[in-house]
């Protein structure tokens, strides 16, 4: 790292500007316009879009160009420093997990103990097993041959199945870390990780349950279509000789939030930062190390038990980096683009502007995160952003409403995705929807999500 990255990431950096509440409004509008219309209209990368339209804002907040950029650089640099670790650990774990058969162990072990109209929650479980460690669009595509052979063999509804898994991986994806949005947000509003992943978890049973094989049953009316013989690809453990064994991959999954989890309960028990087990708890239990922890475990449970070599090892870690240099960019830039929004006094705008509406704190926030979702079709953007907006309305509160703001963040960032969504476009391709039949099934699908947890987070807050 250079002296001067250094300086910006050790430094806080300076308001850029002091303008009124309407130029600050328009500035932020703008802004958001400037992102989506270049996302959607000149399919610009997200990360281009960011940064033009950071720069946009800034300008016309007022603020001096140079004040601008060093907010930017700030902003960007601090995000990846502290999630961009997080993100490459869980590709990594995750490229294992497929790579080895491990996934493939879970879903066959699960599908030979399921049957009947026990299918959608088995689809339900293994989704959100496998959704724990792995990015939705990979988590698509390894689950989407599951998908389509069940619902082939098995003689059942394309959308009686697929939508439960659907569901399980989008809720994963909007509400738990170690996904992108989720650290994101709960960095940039300082709440506690391992209460977040609890009341995450806690939020998303009754969610997946509703929007998956409840919600499933009239999208199967709706939406009434055979798999498509043609996106039925090899599996990845059809050309391994050995994999494995069931129990092992789930323990090597689940191990980074066992440890996170364990670490949240032991802070609520011990409640003493001096005390030894508590401060080792604290260490083991930090992402970092739980996620370190669960890799290093995962070579061994999952690469050597599939009969890896030691370079077979080495290359499925290197290919699993290069995927997510566009996700870490865009992450990044979202980061740049929320620091200036807050150095620019749109915080502080949106603390004001709540309190003179008497809106709820939390569910101010999830209006925030639907509308930039809505405009830039981005779960991670729209997350991204809104955390950076109502950041200031989590200054004086409890760790646990804290934590519900994220939530309430992450279940809006996942509301109605539609056509400039690269989800939406997804999985229409790989289940041979036309668009009206997609809208119907998977867009519905995520606002249902949207609204159950954003529901889900109100009433948490009012017994909490």
């Amino acid at each position: 790292m250079t002296s001067l990255s250094a300086e910006i990431l050790a430094a806080d950096p300076e308001p850029i500007t002091s303008a009124g509440h309407a130029q600050l409004g328009i500035a932020v509008l703008a802004g958001i316009a400037v992102i989506v219309l270049l996302i959607t209209k000149f399919k610009l990368h997200a990360f281009l879009a960011l940064t033009i339209g950071t720069l946009a804002l800034g300008a016309i907040a007022g603020a001096p160009l140079d004040k601008a950029i060093a907010s930017f650089s700030a902003g960007l640099g601090s995000t990846v420093a502290g999630v961009g670790v997080l993100i490459a650990l869980g590709a990594i774990l995750g490229k294992l997990l497929a790579d080895s058969g491990g996934a493939d162990q879970i879903v066959d072990t699960i599908l030979a103990k399921a049957g009947g109209r026990s299918m959608p929650w088995a689809m339900v479980l293994i989704a959100s097993v496998i959704g724990l460690p792995l990015f939705f669009e990979v988590g698509i595509v390894l689950l989407i041959p599951v998908v389509l052979m069940v619902a082939k063999r098995g003689n059942y509804s394309l959308m009686r199945i697929g939508i439960p898994a659907l569901a399980g991986l989008s809720v994963m994806h909007g509400l738990i870390p170690p996904h992108p949005g989720p650290l994101v947000a709960i960095d940039t509003v300082k709440a506690d990780l391992g209460v977040t992943l609890a009341l995450g978890l806690l939020v998303a049973i009754p969610t997946v349950v509703i929007a998956g094989p409840m919600f499933s049953k009239y999208a199967a009316r709706w939406v009434d279509v055979p798999a498509p013989e043609k996106m039925i690809p090899q599996r990845t453990s059809d050309d391994l000789e050995k994999r494995p064994g069931f129990g092992v991959t789930i323990t090597t999954v689940l191990l980074p939030v066992v440890l996170m989890l364990a670490k949240a309960l032991v802070d609520i028990v011990i409640d003493d930062p001096e005390n030894t087990v508590q401060r080792v708890f604290d260490v083991i239990g930090s992402p970092l190390i739980a996620l370190l922890a669960a890799v290093i475990v995962g070579i061994f449970t999952l690469g050597r038990a599939a009969g890896f070599t030691k370079d077979r090892i080495s290359t499925t870690v290197e290919k699993s980096l290069g995927p997510i240099a566009g996700i870490l960019l865009i992450v990044g830039a979202g980061g740049g683009f929320k620091q200036t929004l807050i150095d620019s006094g749109v915080g502080q705008m949106i603390l004001d502007i709540s309190e003179d509406w008497s809106i709820p704190a939390l569910l101010l926030a999830w209006l925030i995160a639907v509308a930039i979702r809505l405009a830039t079709g981005s779960a991670t953007v729209a997350t991204i952003s809104a955390a950076g907006l109502v950041a200031p309305l989590a200054a004086d509160m409890s760790t646990a409403h804290a934590s519900l703001l994220v939530l309430a963040i992450g279940a809006g960032s996942l509301f109605f995705s539609h056509v400039n969504d690269a989800g939406f476009w997804l999985v229409k391709e790989y289940f041979g929807l036309d668009v009206g039949q997609t809208i119907k099934t998977w867009s519905v699908m995520e606002t249902i999500i949207s609204v159950v947890a954003g529901g889900v987070v109100l009433l948490l807050s009012l017994v909490i």
